[in-house]
């Protein structure tokens, strides 16, 4: 198969359109190219001073295979593919990269460009599927922990927090105490296919969008092709046309309006029950568990941390993996664990961790007024050299949370058949 090459279009054919920690994306918007048409570019990003100037080969295996094969092979398999974007590799060339940071540098987000740019020796990336340059308005949530831990494997300290706070709330509640904007979004709420609960979710990232200008990244906003901000009068304008029968851009208005419109455009999708299911059921142990079972069944090695002494698997271990999970895994007896089956439980748990910090794109059908497309993206593969950092974290969060004066009282539906999510 001939390889797709970016150098068949002009740098000045590509639009910035967001970015996160790693990567960075671009909208084709030039001549119609049946390759690069309704596309987007994504590129790896480094850090500023950054000394690896290892070139890298064209024909080595680079994260971005890594990423098309793992959604090819694993996330297909239990995620159906009308909820996927396409994703195909493209090659590219350090001149045209560098052309195109001079030229789209500076529509990049200011405290974005201080710390890191387009990595412009990398030799391939990733087009996929555009779901916001070809609409009106698109909508991006990072939806995040969509469950509470069961009691079984967490420790007397830790139980009554972890099965009582979600995750998310109470790293909420530690970012805030380093300096960081704070939002009442739950997770649970949004995950609770119940209308009243899943507007008050959407409601709360509205505020968290209004009130931050735009900074956290739990929701975002994209008019023709471009991410929003609420100081952007033009853009909220278009904004409020679309979701209010006025085209009021009363906030109030503006925002009760939104969360009806997305509120019944969630419900009737499948996509965020199905998040939820397949962060439960491969998140079984917990990451405390999961210490105790790596602790037990490798007692003689030196314990740097969780996962520190296993390799990644390799493609064909995550396959063999996605089998043994739609047969074996679910009649295992997860309250005991078996050793035997240490390295799956890794796997389930690095899995997880994909579906946990994966974000979906709400965008107005073209062929149904009023109906939506809710998408899946960002399911990137994650290593095991993260575990250890992960468990860290985790330690960190609790004793934080278990030390604050304030608690909240998130309700997971599939446990409990209370609903809300409220204050103590």
């Amino acid at each position: 198969m001939t390889p797709t090459l970016i150098t068949e279009t002009k740098p000045e054919d590509w639009t910035y359109i967001s970015e996160g920690g790693a990567t960075i994306v671009f909208s084709y918007r030039g001549p119609h190219n049946v390759q690069f048409s309704d596309h987007v570019l994504r590129l790896r990003k480094v850090a500023h001073g950054s000394s690896d100037n290892t070139l890298l080969d064209t024909n080595s295996e680079q994260p971005d295979d890594l990423m098309i094969a793992f959604q090819e092979n694993i996330i297909s398999k239990v995620v159906p593919s009308e909820f996927l974007p396409s994703l195909v590799m493209v090659v590219l060339d350090e001149d045209w990269l560098r052309s195109l940071v001079i030229l789209r540098d500076g529509d990049r987000p200011a405290e974005r460009r201080q710390t890191d740019q387009i990595d412009v020796r990398r030799t391939k990336g990733v087009l996929a599927t555009d779901l916001i340059g070809g609409m009106p308005i698109a909508m991006e949530i990072k939806p995040k922990w969509g469950f509470l831990p069961t009691e079984y494997h967490l420790s007397p300290e830790t139980v009554a927090l972890k099965t009582g706070t979600c995750r998310f709330c109470m790293h909420t509640s530690f970012r805030m105490e380093q300096g960081a904007v704070g939002t009442t979004y739950c997770p649970l709420d949004l995950f609770s296919s119940d209308d009243t609960r899943v507007r008050k979710a959407l409601g709360a990232l509205w505020a968290g969008w209004y009130e931050s200008n735009g900074s956290l990244n739990n929701l975002r906003f994209f008019v023709q092709g471009r991410m929003t901000k609420p100081d952007d009068d033009h853009s909220v304008q278009l904004l409020a046309h679309f979701f209010t029968a006025d085209g009021s851009t009363d906030v109030q208005n503006f925002r009760q309006s939104f969360t009806s419109v997305l509120a019944q455009a969630l419900l009737d999708s499948p996509v965020l029950s199905l998040l939820s299911t397949l962060q439960r059921t491969l998140d079984v142990l917990d990451v405390e568990g999961l210490s105790k079972l790596y602790t037990q069944t490798l007692p003689d090695l030196p314990y740097n941390g969780l996962g520190s002494s296993v390799p990644d698997p390799s493609m064909d271990e995550w396959k063999d993996f996605v089998k043994i999970y739609h047969s074996d895994y679910h009649s295992w007896n997860h309250t005991v664990p078996s050793p035997r089956h240490l390295r799956h439980y890794l796997m389930a748990y690095l899995l997880s961790a994909t579906f946990k910090d994966c974000s979906i794109i709400i965008s107005p059908k073209s062929t149904q007024v009023g109906s939506f497309d809710v998408t899946i993206i960002d399911m990137d593969i994650k290593s095991m050299d993260r575990l250890g950092k992960w468990e860290r974290l985790d330690r960190k969060i609790v004793e934080h949370y278990k030390s604050s004066g304030s608690q909240r009282r998130c309700i997971d539906s599939q446990r409990v058949t209370q609903l809300g999510c409220t204050r103590l």
